[in-house]
């Protein structure tokens, strides 16, 4: 990680997380917009059984707004394990071990945080993007029926 002091690197770095962000907060304006238009749309009406891929459809949105909740959170516990990297690898830390094996292990322990947190930032990205996608399609089924439905009642 010490190789991130070369500013070409560090400048891409930067743009890959914000990139990444970016992705994770449009993902979430999606779904809470396709769920405040289903709730709209759907204000008043009756229910029936061919409403089931609907409710779905805000069941996965809203699992998709929660995995986006929780991919933020770990990437913001991955920067910090990345931060206290740095600070050990520097010396710099507030609590710096004294001796060189106490800063390896601190910097082992640390690494393997930083690693744990990066796969999880990783699988909850994965789910958001693929509940969205659930939830798009349960909606698409939903409104096939619906059409349907209105096509053979003509």
């Amino acid at each position: 990680m010490h190789q991130l002091s070369d500013p070409e690197l560090l400048e891409l770095y930067k743009q890959h997380r914000a990139g990444q962000d970016k992705y994770a907060y449009f993902l979430m304006a999606i779904v809470a917009s396709a769920i405040a238009f289903t709730v709209n749309k759907t204000t008043g009406l009756k229910v029936t059984c061919t409403d089931i891929p609907l409710g779905l459809s805000v069941f996965f949105w809203g699992g998709s707004f929660y995995f986006g909740c929780k991919y933020i959170d770990w990437c913001q516990t991955a920067t910090f394990s990345n931060f206290n990297l740095l600070q050990l690898k520097k010396g710099v830390h507030p609590q710096q071990p004294q001796h060189t094996q106490e800063v390896e292990a601190a910097i082992t322990a640390v690494t393997s945080a930083l690693e744990s947190n990066s796969s999880n930032a990783g699988k909850y990205s994965g789910l958001q993007f693929k509940f969205a996608i659930g939830g798009a399609l349960m909606f698409l089924i939903w409104h096939s029926i619906n059409v349907y439905l209105f096509t053979i009642a003509i």
